[in-house]
């Protein structure tokens, strides 16, 4: 196996950044995707959170889910 979609450091990956935005971007050693995705979430759960008047700031999640979607596929360049 590689380090391509499902192996188990992408599996890592995805359950890190599924609880936290970026976190499995991290993992993976891609600090500038991180680094977008954790502002991703931190912006999402604001827009929410006003929108909604914080009754239910789902925006963190749909981009977690997202970013974990993200790192699970992730295929390092040869």
């Amino acid at each position: 196996m590689g380090n391509g979609p499902g192996s188990a450091g992408n599996i890592i990956a995805a359950i890190c950044s599924l609880i936290v935005p970026g976190l499995g971007q991290l993992v993976q050693g891609r600090v500038f995707s991180a680094l977008m995705w954790f502002i991703a979430g931190c912006i999402a759960w604001l827009v929410t959170w006003i929108i909604t008047l914080s009754l239910l700031p789902f925006g963190w999640l749909l981009v977690a889910i997202l970013s974990c979607i993200n790192a699970a596929v992730y295929r390092p360049p040869r």
